[in-house]
């Protein structure tokens, strides 16, 4: 058999990893989006790298776009196999596909403009809101902890990654001439003290391991507490400097964590009485489906909820659900908070608020997530004194933050525990994705230091045999 590697190598989006077996059958794990990374980004997400009609089954990891985004394309380019996923999964990426389909179709418009005015022929989105619609027949959702027959030479088990609702650690079994190998693929790693989902479930012992890096060469700060450090943002510009605090942030994961933050400092009588903006009609469904799954919440949060029937609501908190809401707060003086999508701040309703509060030192930008250094997010973490946001230069005035420590994604000592399960000696081979290439160089290191012997970072598309 052997793996390829058609993204998420040696950067963070666009997972996707095609195993294909010595009798000619395809199996795709994820089939992600590339995000962020400047001009090449479409080039990338318009090549596929294999023959999609070729595939025969797709075993999805959890919904984010960079894991879940092309499906539609793969769809439209001739896949007609079966989707693996777990039920959250299922319904979170049926709600974010459409979504990415209607943000790829505002974009788009403004990006043929540009090439009109070069000379250029017009481009049309990967996909459209029908394609992506076309999807939802072919899942085939898979529970927890369960062996799941693929066909008579792969099985596979699904177990909890603790990174977003419904996400997974997936684990395969896979029989080729008499002869069993056995294989997991990380998919994104949650952390071990995430404030509501439970810690990443121990996986089988694997011959050979495919895992995510995004924060291989970082420590998350045990000591950091979340609502004090929003409040203390909230208390410095929206109190003090009477500005709005804009928060980039995705909506499966990072919105709920935030309104739980909110909620928990309003118990304590801590949350200063101001307007709080979910600017985001996808974050808003996103967190009602997220109240559905409960059981999968950590022991905290159940005890929470004997008490308080939603852990995400507060005093306050207002959903803006149309366009000329959204558009309305742009013309609204301060203080006020919006939280809005997306976390990289590079499409969505965010950018629009950013465009035009980002020139007024009273207001805030803050960031509490990875952002691709390509990103707008990631262009303003790095302290950019001008940015582009649709085709116009903009002067760097407000503030920009930064909350690192609510990352989704373990840091290296979470990614060290979750292997921690795993006999170093039985592993042939452990394959590093999705991470920037530095990070994952020393990842690496840190790896064979802890008795992994042959660890490689794949380049994209790299193919290499399984034996």
């Amino acid at each position: 058999m052997k793996i390829a590697f058609h993204g998420a190598a040696r950067v963070v989006t666009g997972s996707k990893h095609l195993l294909t077996l010595a009798n000619g059958k395809k199996y795709l794990l994820d089939c992600g989006m590339f995000q962020g990374l400047g001009p090449e980004t479409d080039t990338l997400n318009r090549n596929w790298g294999f023959t999609p009609s070729e595939v025969d089954y797709l075993i999805l990891s959890h919904a984010h776009i960079d894991h879940s985004g092309l499906i539609p394309k793969l769809v439209k380019d001739g896949f007609k196999g079966k989707i693996f996923c777990t039920p959250a999964t299922k319904e979170l990426s049926n709600v974010l596909l459409e979504d990415s389909a209607g943000i790829q179709q505002e974009d788009i418009k403004f990006v043929n403009k540009k090439r009109i005015a070069e000379g250029q022929s017009y481009l049309q989105p990967l996909y459209d809101e029908e394609d992506a619609k076309r999807v939802n027949d072919l899942f085939v959702t898979v529970e927890y902890d369960n062996w799941h027959a693929i066909d008579e030479s792969v099985q596979f088990m699904y177990l909890d990654a603790g990174h977003i609702i419904g996400s997974a650690t997936v684990h395969l079994k896979i029989n080729e001439n008499g002869k069993e190998t056995r294989l997991t693929f990380s998919g994104d790693v949650g952390r071990y003290r995430d404030v509501i989902l439970k810690s990443p479930a121990n996986f089988p012992q694997a011959d050979y391991i495919i895992i995510e890096s995004t924060y291989g060469n970082s420590l998350h700060d045990p000591d950091v507490n979340t609502p004090d450090l929003l409040l203390d943002w909230i208390e410095k510009t929206c109190v003090q400097k009477k500005g709005k605090l804009i928060i980039p942030a995705f909506s499966v994961g990072r919105t709920q964590e935030i309104l739980f933050a909110l909620n928990q400092l309003e118990l304590e009588n801590r949350l200063p009485k101001l307007d709080y903006f979910v600017d985001s009609p996808l974050s808003i469904t996103v967190t009602e489906i997220v109240k559905k799954y409960p059981q999968l919440f950590n022991k905290k949060i159940q005890q929470i909820l004997e008490k308080d029937s939603d852990p995400f609501a507060f005093t306050g908190l207002k959903y803006i659900r149309s366009v000329d809401e959204s558009k309305s707060l742009n013309y609204r003086n301060g203080p006020f908070v919006i939280i809005s999508a997306s976390g990289m701040a590079e499409a969505g309703r965010v950018k629009h608020h950013i465009s035009n509060n980002i020139e007024n030192s009273r207001n805030t930008i803050l960031l509490v997530g990875y952002c691709e250094p390509h990103s707008l997010g990631g262009r303003l973490m790095a302290g950019a004194k001008e940015v582009n946001i649709f085709g116009i230069e903009h002067e760097v005035h407000a503030e920009v933050g930064s909350i690192r420590s609510m990352s989704a994604h373990g840091d290296y000592n979470d990614l060290s525990q979750f292997l921690s399960c795993q006999d170093p000696k039985q592993v042939k081979k452990l394959f590093i994705v999705h991470g920037e290439y530095d990070v994952q160089q020393a990842f690496k290191d840190r790896l064979i230091k802890k008795g992994f012997m042959d660890v490689e970072i794949p380049a994209l598309h790299y193919e290499i045999g399984l034996t």
